[in-house]
């Protein structure tokens, strides 16, 4: 099912494609992407397809053919968990497994959070301790979508690929001001694979997370934030701690 919908009580649609299949998973992207590049594109849905999962890829708010509010109120980190159980519940799931990625990492956690009852298993990708957007001040955030590279080249890869695609400026600054700070806690009792990649500086104290939490963790060698969810090794990480 392609280019579907769910919709919030407010109005705000909710883009998703859906591929049916056995136990599904839920991917969740990150910033200033979308669905079907982030899963879609890296070979996520034909390896979790070939695997015989289910497979549900939502457009976050903001993002993608998902509706873009501009005001920050919109994209609290529990508006954006709300609009996933909203797409649960209009394909009647009770349950999924969810892989997330970067800022997906952090709705994901805040879904398990608002409803942890409709999460199995957890995989956070490329996210820690540190909430990246807390440093992006407005003024900084209005320059870099106004054109101006920042001095991090991670930073200037993600926003420029935003801007090339299109994407909705005025939405993607009422995010980074709406969802700057959002935690990265789970519920007690639902598990978690948190994965990194070795060179990414993002997601920095992610293991002792783990390990204070109890988790597992994968290390990703050699890979950085903007490769790691290519990685043949993630995606058979997690599919093992889903199966």
């Amino acid at each position: 099912m392609l280019d579907a919908f769910a919709r919030r009580l407010d109005g705000v649609r909710i883009a998703y494609d859906w591929v049916p299949g056995d136990r599904p998973i839920l991917l969740v992207h990150g910033f200033a992407s979308t669905a079907r590049v982030s899963w879609t594109g890296t070979g996520w849905v034909r390896f979790l397809e070939q695997a015989g999962r289910g497979v549900l890829l939502p457009d976050l708010r903001g993002h993608g053919r998902s509706d873009k509010p501009h005001r920050a109120a919109d994209y609290a980190p529990r508006q954006l968990a709300a609009d996933l159980v909203v797409v649960l519940d209009t394909l009647g799931l009770d349950q999924v497994d969810v892989v997330a990625y970067s800022m997906g990492s952090r709705v994901a956690a805040a879904l398990a959070v608002l409803a942890p009852d409709r999460v199995g298993r957890l995989v956070l990708g490329g996210a820690g301790p540190v909430e990246l957007f807390e440093s992006w001040d407005r003024e900084t955030m209005t320059r870099l979508l106004g054109g101006e590279s920042p001095p991090d080249p991670m930073i200037a890869a993600v926003i420029a690929a935003a801007v090339g695609g299109g994407g909705d400026r005025a939405a993607l600054l009422a995010c980074v001001e709406g969802f700057s700070g959002a935690a990265l806690d789970v519920p007690a009792g639902i598990p978690v694979l948190y994965v990194a990649g070795g060179a990414d500086p993002i997601p920095a104290g992610v293991a002792e997370l783990a390990r204070a939490r109890g988790s597992a963790y994968r290390e990703l060698p050699g890979r950085d934030h903007l490769n790691a969810l290519a990685s043949r090794e993630f995606m058979q990480a997690a599919l093992e701690f889903l199966a």
